[in-house]
């Protein structure tokens, strides 16, 4: 079998959630010894070993949990009858999840999606500015880490094909047309997102809802979009509206998954 880095890098270059389950400390009997490796996918395929039985069945399902809530879980268990090994011994372990990076893909280049994506330069968000007015970005200066993508209006196709649905992605709308606002909306909510956000008013959330119950027969609404998007910090400047809405997603980031 290769190593366990070459592994980790074939799994982070196919952009794979994995959990690494490392074992870190063996006293006694064990079926296993210090610095086991064992590396489990999300449907449950191992690569290594811990030991195998009740121990091993238990630390799968330990990083099936690390891995829906993307963070890291340190654990342990003595191995003893009701495990149905006569091992006596103690296993403690820690389980990685990893290639599970937070990405942002921001609808809308105007003074505020400007504003929120070199805010989140530096943080673990990996960042697209997605726009569909031609020439755009032609003279506007992004940081280098930030993706820029010019879609097509004519072939709406492309507004999907930007985007890398899943549990990682999270999607904000702030175009230049209302219209173009309420297409990305009704084509997100067909997708998997962690978090999905439109800015705008209390009222433009409700035509929005009525439109995707009545119109689109999506009887969700907007139950499952945040909107207005940002916390309630105070200030109405493009710079003040991004840094509340950098907190938002920060704070969706940090906090686990509910199952």
């Amino acid at each position: 079998m290769k190593n366990w880095i070459e592994l980790l890098l074939e799994f982070k270059s196919k952009q794979q959630p994995v959990a690494l389950v490392t074992v870190t400390r063996c006293l006694g009997s064990t079926p296993c010894v210090l610095g086991s490796r064992m590396i489990v996918t999300k449907n449950k395929t191992l690569y290594g070993t811990i030991g195998g039985g009740k121990l091993e069945f238990l630390a799968i399902e330990q990083a099936m949990i690390a891995l829906s809530k993307n963070k890291i879980i340190e654990s342990g268990y003595t191995l003893g009858p009701e495990f149905e090994q006569c091992c006596g011994g103690k296993v403690e372990f820690i389980i990685e999840p990893m290639n599970q990076t937070p990405e942002l893909f921001l609808f809308g280049a105007g003074h505020i999606g400007q504003e929120i994506v070199q805010l989140l330069v530096g943080t673990p968000f990996k960042v697209h500015l997605i726009d569909s007015r031609e020439n755009w970005f032609k003279e506007k200066y992004l940081d280098p880490s930030i993706n820029s993508c010019e879609v097509s209006e004519i072939d709406f196709k492309t507004f999907r094909d930007a985007v890398k649905w899943g549990s990682s992605c999270y999607v904000l709308v702030l175009t230049h047309n209302h219209a173009i606002d309420f297409d990305i909306i009704a084509m997100a909510l067909k997708e998997e997102t962690r978090f999905l956000g439109l800015i705008g008013s209390k009222t433009k959330k409700a035509r929005f809802n009525n439109m995707l119950i009545n119109e689109l027969g999506i009887k969700e609404g907007m139950s499952n979009v945040v909107c207005p998007i940002g916390l309630p910090i105070g200030g109405d400047t493009p710079k003040e509206i991004a840094i509340s809405v950098v907190a938002q997603l920060l704070q969706v980031h940090y906090q686990p998954i509910a199952k």
